[in-house]
């Protein structure tokens, strides 16, 4: 289970890191500070903070065995699938908007002259498939802290 937990979280980690370096790439940050990013940063960064933290710990813990360095990663994710929910559910317009009949192709922000949102460039493909293998990821590091499952 240790083993499964560690290779669903480098591979959601994996996704996650392609869509922070297209959200920066796209201009993300300054769209941010200029209030026409749908996604915050603080939100953004705490989300790949957190996550980064708890997958060390993780490692750490599939390295030593300590259960309490299981339940230190499982904490870790709780605020880490908040924080991706709220962006979930702040990036869905922006895709339903680019599927919308007659819409741009490409959103813009608001007030930004036409300046398409950093975020509009997420494939849905990774957005789901990350947000997939998180869920996966939480469940297999509940169970291996429960214990269930064998090390």
């Amino acid at each position: 289970m240790d083993i499964a937990a560690l290779i669903t979280w480098v591979v959601t980690a994996l996704g996650g890191f392609f869509m922070l370096g297209t959200w920066i790439r796209h201009g993300g940050i300054h769209q941010q500070q200029s209030g026409t990013s749908r996604l915050p940063a603080p939100v953004v960064f705490g989300h790949f903070a957190l996550a980064a933290i708890g997958l060390v710990v993780w490692i750490i813990y599939v390295v030593a065995g300590t259960s309490a360095l299981a339940w230190a990663s499982f904490g870790l994710l709780l605020p880490v699938a908040l924080l991706g929910f709220m962006m979930l559910a702040r990036w869905i317009p922006v895709h339903r908007d680019r599927a919308a009949v007659g819409a741009p192709a490409a959103p813009t922000a608001p007030g930004a002259g036409g300046t398409v949102l950093a975020e509009r460039h997420f494939p849905v493909a990774v957005v789901l498939a990350h947000g997939l293998f998180a869920v996966a990821t939480l469940v297999l590091v509940l169970l291996a802290a429960l214990g269930i499952g064998g090390n």
